[in-house]
């Protein structure tokens, strides 16, 4: 379900063994899901010591993780309290979403990666899996179900540089979707998704590549206003001031 990531040499050391850098992966996307599945709750507290208790290893390779998920704004370490899951504000959101948007177009034109039959089966079976969550919808399904086909996104482009922003900035702003969820409409979103997946699987299927970009950010746009619309009104005339 988790996007490919880069390599993490600059954290563990290319020289470390497999079973090492393994570890790192696994911790590091369990806190990653957890914080944007909303588990743990933005301004929580985030224990070192019970984490290496968890994952049954030392507090080096926790610390290793929570300084990665830091540099990606999830958590931030205060001092005299420890590292805190953060909650980010609306002024964050209007900027991130103005770059995804712009980044988005880039995903077919720079270095495009050709799909095989195989990857595109794989968006198939998404649009399936959410023609059965959308039966009985529920939060969870169709963040797990958001996550991977950003994955499937990502993987169009072998521009790595625009691979790890996008994935940074996706990261920052979907568990702010999650928290906006009651008020967006489950439903909606869930209808709105999946035109989206529909839309890239048919101009992959022809292999128009720069057509998904643009489809890629008329739903990020369509996102990104659906959420202004429910904003609270004095944070978001505050913040479009300052546009």
């Amino acid at each position: 379900m988790h996007p490919e990531l880069p390599d993490n040499a600059e954290i563990i050391g290319s020289s470390q063994p497999a079973s090492v850098r393994e570890r790192f992966d696994r911790i590091y996307h369990t806190l990653r899901d957890r914080i944007c599945l909303l588990e743990y709750a933005p301004s929580g507290r985030l224990s070192e010591e019970e984490l290496a208790k968890e994952f049954s290893t030392s507090r080096t390779p926790i610390r290793r993780v929570l300084a990665r998920l830091e540099s990606e704004g999830l958590v931030e370490s205060v001092h005299g309290v420890g590292t805190i899951v953060t909650d980010p504000d609306i002024g964050e959101l209007v900027q991130i979403y103005h770059l995804r948007m712009e980044l988005a177009l880039l995903v077919g034109k720079l270095s495009p990666i050709p799909r095989s039959a195989e990857d595109l089966e794989r968006i198939r079976a998404l649009i399936a899996r959410c023609d059965e969550e959308m039966k009985n919808p529920t939060q969870k399904a169709f963040l797990h179900l958001n996550m991977a086909f950003f994955a499937e996104i990502r993987a169009f482009t072998g521009n790595l540089p625009l691979r790890e922003i996008s994935e940074r900035l996706y990261y920052q702003v979907v568990r702010v979707v999650l928290k906006m969820m009651p008020k967006l409409g489950l439903a909606e979103e869930f209808s709105a998704f999946r035109s989206e997946m529909q839309a890239v699987l048919s101009a992959a299927e022809i292999r128009d590549w720069e057509a998904i970009g643009y489809i890629r950010r008329a739903h990020i746009s369509m996102s990104f206003h659906r959420m202004m619309n429910y904003a609270d009104t004095s944070e978001l005339s505050e913040e479009r001031s300052k546009a």
